[in-house]
């Protein structure tokens, strides 16, 4: 397939980008975190965005879904990172959904599906256990009990664990930490005796959560996928995960961008426009070009999602590696072409870098998948 949208894929896009930028411009995060917003984001606008379709962009229409493809999430996602939305778009959609699709039983899909789709259930995946991206570092233990199983145990960056109503824990059955065998994901209510939710204000103004489950009981029919053989689901979810972050990262980073070539356009240093410098052209045709291959490696991956291509895993990882490094690059830049203040809260560019910073480290930073992709290939 060429690496280009169709036409229903470029009007998407526009409309997206158009949505975003009225109704939720950066300075609508601004304001959530000065009100110190309960949620972290804005409920309305949500809905806003489930009345366009948008959650349930790739889900089949017998749960609620428009059918489309994950391109079409991808392209929301990218126009959703240009200003820095927050909302459970990526958790509950591209993370949440995608697991449950992929590994749950009819009936749970039928349960679930069309209420995330309609926006009224958010779903998280509480997956890390410690400062860094690990999914095969599992301690929180599930152990057999009656007719189904008692869960203890600590999650740490649940991504919009705050807000959510259910879980997707990844808890261990068998084996030992490390150990790919012997892992196991249930879908827990919140409601649940014994789980602990505590909220967590991120450097980016992003929401994660911390999840303490003490005695939880679930039964069998939680069991999302197989018992013990939990990790190949995952790591299904997590591909998709990466990917997802990758396309509202390029967004992010292409308007970081943007706004440094306008600041460039406008800043006079004796008498002149910065833009002018030889030595700054060099640097923004470097993070130009960084650019258009991202956006390429970006496309080439959701595209491998919709033709359940024998590669995702090798293109998530590639398409992380990519962006991490290019966001890097654009927002390093960015604050070094703005000067003294970049570094302020007055510029909205400030957001762009905290942003860039917690979303490299999201289900693993560039070293993380750079090791990956080795080992994917052999090496």
């Amino acid at each position: 397939m060429p690496l280009v949208l169709n036409e229903e894929q470029t009007l998407l896009k526009s409309t997206a980008e158009d949505f975003f930028r009225r109704r939720a411009p950066v300075s609508a995060l601004r304001a959530l975190r000065d009100e110190k917003n309960t949620d972290g984001f804005n409920r309305q606008l949500w809905q806003e965005m489930v009345a366009m379709g948008w959650p349930g962009a790739f889900l089949p229409e017998q749960y609620g879904g428009l059918d489309c493809g994950f391109i079409e999430l991808g392209v929301v996602l990218q126009a959703s990172g240009r200003t820095l939305v927050a909302s459970p778009l990526f958790s509950s959609v591209a993370l949440a959904a995608s697991g449950i699709l992929l590994g749950g039983t009819e009936e749970q899909k039928s349960a679930l599906l069309p209420r995330i789709a309609s926006g009224d259930l958010l779903v998280s995946l509480a997956l890390e256990e410690g400062p860094h991206h690990n999914p095969t570092a599992i301690a929180t233990m599930a152990a057999p009990h009656q007719d189904g199983y008692v869960i203890n145990g600590r999650k740490v960056h649940v991504i919009d664990g705050h807000v959510a109503d259910q879980f997707i824990v990844v808890a261990r059955t068998e084996g030992q930490t490390g150990d790919e065998q012997g892992i196991s994901l249930f879908i827990v209510r919140r409601a649940r005796r014994g789980v602990a939710v505590a909220r967590r204000v991120m450097v980016d103004s992003r929401n994660m959560a911390e999840v303490r489950l003490q005695d939880v009981e679930v039964s069998g029919d939680d069991l999302l996928g197989e018992l013990h053989q939990g990790y190949p689901l995952l790591t299904r979810i997590l591909d998709r995960g990466n990917i997802a972050l990758a396309a509202e990262m390029l967004g992010s980073l292409q308007a970081a961008f943007e706004r440094t070539l306008d600041y460039l356009k406008q800043r006079k240093q004796f008498g002149e426009l910065i833009g002018s410098f030889q030595a700054l052209q060099h640097r923004a045709a470097k993070m130009f070009c960084e650019i258009e291959l991202s956006k390429s490696v970006v496309h080439k991956a959701l595209q491998a999602i919709d033709e359940d291509a024998a590669n995702i895993s090798l293109m998530a990882s590639l398409a992380k590696v990519q962006v991490a490094e290019t966001y890097r690059l654009v927002s390093d830049e960015a604050i070094q072409m703005f000067g003294g203040i970049g570094m302020t809260d007055a510029e909205d560019i400030g957001f762009y870098l905290k942003r860039a910073r917690v979303a490299q480290q999201t289900l693993g930073d560039e070293h993380y998948h750079v090791q990956r992709y080795a080992t994917l290939r052999g090496y």
